[in-house]
């Protein structure tokens, strides 16, 4: 009974896992026989060493990857070749210049050329769409500077017939004595406006004309007639003394004579009359009127 619990109570001896190969005892008889041959003190080698080979690392895809990145971002491409990839590491990097590689072919310069060259000519059509519309600005205003120009001789033309045929006052004091139309003493119907005056005041013409008379006429008495550029005429008076003569012309304002009392008068004053186109009298109140002048009631 004691011998079979001692034997039971003994520890099992575990089989050896390692098993020893007909290589594994060719290459131990191999590295003892390096380590005799080197000698005492050269015993460091190890059978790692001897028997380390270099072995083909691929790159882990992000590798691969952020290469690839790099490279289509400096303007080529990254391509792998079956038939490069076992000495190049499994990449190839295509030119940067072309996009040459071993699977594909893909020019960046033509594609380049092509935009530019498109650009190029929207840039020229743009080019000359804004050099036509400044050749049509120019244009209008050319025409618009010169239809200015003509307005402008225009109206200065305009301006000197206005400052031409401008009326004035005939006398430097207005005082109105009698009305177109009245009847007195010294006419039956009269057929003018009377300004009252001292002998000697001088006498205006009314507007720019021609002095077609200047002569005694009865009743009228001493009477200077000018006839403007439509053909009205006016006569000037009872007048003292001339200062124009026939065939002169006088500008607005011109002293033409003197205030006086010659012919059918009871005092001195000018009788100022207004015949359009030399026929009959009109109120001389109005024609004043229209060429903006407007004379003072009768006193």
């Amino acid at each position: 009974m004691g011998d079979h619990r001692a034997a039971r109570r003994a520890p099992r001896r575990r089989p050896s896992t390692t098993a020893v190969t007909p290589a594994r005892r060719a290459e131990t008889a191999a590295e003892l026989t390096a380590v005799r041959a080197t000698g005492p003190g050269k015993r460091k080698a190890s059978r790692r060493e001897v028997a380390s080979k270099p072995r083909l690392r691929l790159p882990s895809l992000p590798v691969v990857a952020g290469v690839a990145a790099l490279a289509i971002a400096t303007g080529g491409a990254v391509s792998v070749s079956p038939a490069e990839s076992a000495t190049d590491g499994g990449f190839v990097r295509a030119s940067a210049m072309s996009g040459a590689s071993g699977t594909a072919s893909a020019n960046l310069l033509e594609d380049r050329s092509a935009t530019v060259s498109r650009d190029s000519r929207r840039d020229a059509a743009q080019d000359a769409a804004a050099a036509d519309l400044v050749a049509q600005a120019e244009a209008q205003a050319k025409q618009r500077t010169e239809a200015l120009s003509q307005f402008a001789e225009q109206a200065e033309k305009q301006a000197a017939k206005l400052k031409l045929n401008a009326w004035v006052l005939p006398v430097d004091v207005v005082q109105i004595t009698a009305e177109f139309g009245e009847y007195g003493l010294w006419a039956s119907y009269h057929t003018g406006i009377d300004f009252n005056g001292e002998v000697g005041d001088p006498i205006y013409a009314i507007a720019g004309g021609t002095v077609t008379s200047a002569a005694y006429d009865g009743s009228y008495g001493n009477k200077t007639v000018i006839t403007l550029d439509d053909g009205t005429e006016i006569w000037y008076c009872h007048q003292t003394s001339f200062l124009v003569s026939p065939g002169e012309t006088v500008a607005p304002g011109e002293q033409i004579g003197t205030v006086g009392a010659t012919g059918h008068v009871t005092g001195s004053h000018l009788h100022v009359e207004v015949h359009p186109g030399g026929g009959d009298a009109v109120d001389p109140r109005e024609a004043f009127l229209v060429h903006g002048i407007t004379l003072p009631p009768r006193s």
